[in-house]
């Protein structure tokens, strides 16, 4: 006799699609730290090195949305990779108030290796997943994200 078909909510917490989700994304993260540490950097680094790469000179306002992190924690990343010469701060000349944020030539230098992480750790992401199956899951996480938007607009308010 087959096994009864069980809704997913009765399923322990840890067999939940979200808790699947979650884990594969911490998961993720700790793959790209891991490689990204023989650069002496971490994924929030070498993300914001990236996007300065294709926005250019940018504020740090604007970074800190990039990112979804607080302008706080933005500026920690930033002090850090300032520190190194990766990056430097530089007069706004349409807002005297604010800096806008630049790459520095060791900072440009560091592209090419962070590029090269990326595509090497999402070449063995996507091994054995076909295109179309890898657009469905692409089509249903943002469908789930979607969904959050009410729940983080509750929180925001």
């Amino acid at each position: 006799m087959a096994a009864p078909d069980h809704h997913e909510l009765d399923a322990p917490p840890w067999q939940r699609v979200e808790s699947t989700l979650m884990a594969t994304a911490r998961a993720i993260r700790r793959a790209y730290e891991m490689r990204l540490a023989r650069l002496e950097l971490n994924l929030t680094q070498a993300s914001l090195l990236a996007f300065l790469s294709e926005a250019g000179p940018i504020s740090q306002s604007h970074l800190a949305a990039r990112l979804e992190m607080g302008r706080a924690a933005t500026g920690l990343v930033i002090d850090t990779l300032e520190a190194r010469g990766l990056i430097e701060r530089r007069a706004n000349p349409a807002d005297r108030r604010a800096w806008l944020i630049a790459l520095c030539p060791d900072g440009i230098q560091l592209l090419e290796p962070i590029m090269k992480i990326d595509e090497t750790l999402r070449a063995e992401l996507r091994e054995g997943i076909p295109r179309p199956e890898r657009q469905r899951l692409a089509s249903l996480l943002e469908r789930l994200r979607m969904n959050l938007t009410g729940v983080l607009e509750e929180t925001a308010d």
